[in-house]
C-alpha cells in the first residue's frame, strides 16, 4: 500500500422470506406472489456485495482532540468535494481514539492526488491539530459488502503479497476460518498502483475469538499460503462516523 509522507472498509441484511399459507381455492396465485417476493428479497440481499472496482484514499494520523479536528474536517469539505473526493467513512483507533483514518471515495485520481499536494489541506490540518505526517495510501477497493452489520469494531490490515490472484483465491477459500473466529469480510482491494501491495478490511464481532486467532499458527499458515510476504500492519478501529 502506497503511504505518503504528507497528504495530506458497516453492515447485515436480513433476508425476508415470505411462507406461502395453504388456500381452499387450490389457484397457486398465492405461491406465484410468495416465490417473487422471496425472489426480489434475495435480489436485495446480493445487491449488498460490490465488484466494480472503487478507487479511495485513506489517511490515517494522529489528532490533539477528535472534536476538534473533526470541526475543521467538516469545514474542509468543499474543498475536498471540487477535487472529486467524497466523505466515506472515519474511524478512531481502538488503542488510542485520537489517531483518526478517513477513508474517502475518489471521482478523479489525477485531481485527487493534486489535492493531497495542495497547501490548503496542510493548512486545514494544522487548523484541525493533526500531529505529525499523516499516512496517505491510495487504493483499488475490488469487492466490498455494504450490508447492515451491528458491530463497529473493524481492522484495516496492509500487506505484500507475491502474487495477487493466488493471494485472493486463498483469501476467499478461507472464508470459513474468519468466520469461525468473530471476523467478516468488508472489503478487499489493493494499491492503486501496484496489486501486490493489499489491503483487507473486515469487521470483528467477537473480539476475543479474532484477537486470538491473529496470533494463531492457523492464520500464519494462511498467508504462507497465500504468499505474504513479511508480517502485515493491522489497525484497529471503531467506526467513529459514516457519511451517505
Amino acid at each position: 500500500m502506497k503511504q505518503s509522507r504528507f497528504t495530506g472498509w458497516s453492515f447485515s441484511a436480513a433476508l425476508i422470506i415470505f411462507l406461502s399459507s395453504c388456500g381452499g381455492n387450490g389457484n397457486g396465485n398465492a405461491s406465484t406472489a410468495d416465490s417473487t417476493a422471496a425472489n426480489d428479497s434475495a435480489a436485495k440481499a446480493a445487491s449488498t456485495i460490490i465488484s466494480t472496482p472503487q478507487n479511495m484514499v485513506v489517511v490515517t494520523h494522529k489528532v490533539k482532540n477528535y472534536a476538534t479536528w473533526l470541526t475543521a474536517y467538516d469545514a474542509h469539505d468543499s474543498a475536498r468535494v471540487a477535487s472529486g473526493l467524497h466523505n466515506f467513512v472515519i474511524g478512531r483507533g481502538l488503542q488510542d481514539s485520537n489517531v483518526v483514518m478517513v477513508a474517502l471515495r475518489i471521482d478523479d485520481t489525477a485531481k485527487a492526488k493534486a489535492f493531497i499536494k495542495d497547501p490548503g489541506l496542510k493548512k486545514a490540518m494544522e487548523k484541525g491539530g493533526v500531529v505529525g505526517p499523516p499516512m496517505i495510501s491510495f487504493i483499488t477497493i475490488t469487492w466490498q459488502d455494504t450490508a447492515m452489520i451491528d458491530s463497529k469494531l473493524r481492522s484495516i490490515v496492509s500487506m505484500e503479497v507475491k502474487d495477487w490472484s493466488v493471494w485472493l483465491k486463498g483469501f476467499q477459500d478461507s472464508k470459513q476460518e474468519r468466520l469461525n473466529n468473530g471476523i467478516t469480510d468488508r472489503a478487499v482491494g489493493h494499491d492503486l498502483d501496484d496489486d501486490k501491495k493489499v489491503n483487507v478490511v473486515t469487521v470483528i464481532s467477537d473480539s476475543a475469538k479474532a484477537f486470538a486467532y491473529y496470533k494463531s499458527e492457523a492464520l500464519k499458515n494462511t498467508r504462507q499460503k497465500g504468499g505474504v510476504i513479511g508480517e502485515p500492519s493491522r489497525f484497529i478501529y471503531w467506526v467513529a462516523k459514516v457519511y451517505r
